[in-house]
């Protein structure tokens, strides 16, 4: 049913190629949406965006030694921004797309704001089995 039940909040769009568009339009702007997840719904922002992931610890009220989880496209995006060995290759192939996050090493120029992983050496990935969370990840 479209409206928000938060003062303030942007208007909850049914799925659509063109709320799909405006999502990832917000994303890219440094805001922040709600998506569909596995599980529940999360928070998400740009996790290469510092102000971004800023935000999504101060609207949770997160603690900062906390990681997030970075949800990503696919397994070829997930490559580039950390160390795969072939466990993980293993791992990835019977779980992803899905609700398994799998920590790993971060790779130096994986671009992903630090406050995303709280400073760790590692970040947490997923890739979402959900559509509508991917293309908008796309």
């Amino acid at each position: 049913m479209p409206g928000s039940p938060v003062s303030g909040a942007a208007p909850i769009e049914r799925i659509s190629d063109a709320a799909i568009d405006k999502a990832a339009r917000i994303l890219r702007a440094g805001g922040l949406i709600a998506f569909p997840t596995e599980t529940v719904y999360g928070l998400g922002g740009d996790a290469t965006n510092a102000g971004a992931v800023a935000k999504i610890y101060a609207a949770k009220g997160r603690p900062s030694f906390n990681p997030l989880i970075v949800h990503v496209p696919d397994i070829e995006t997930a490559r580039r921004m950390a160390h795969f060995d072939p466990r993980v290759e293993k791992l990835a192939a019977r779980f992803w797309p899905g609700a398994l996050s799998i920590v790993l090493p971060t790779k130096e120029d994986a671009g992903i704001a630090p406050l995303t992983s709280a400073g760790l050496p590692t970040v947490a990935l997923r890739v979402p089995a959900s559509e509508t969370t991917v293309r908008m990840l796309r």
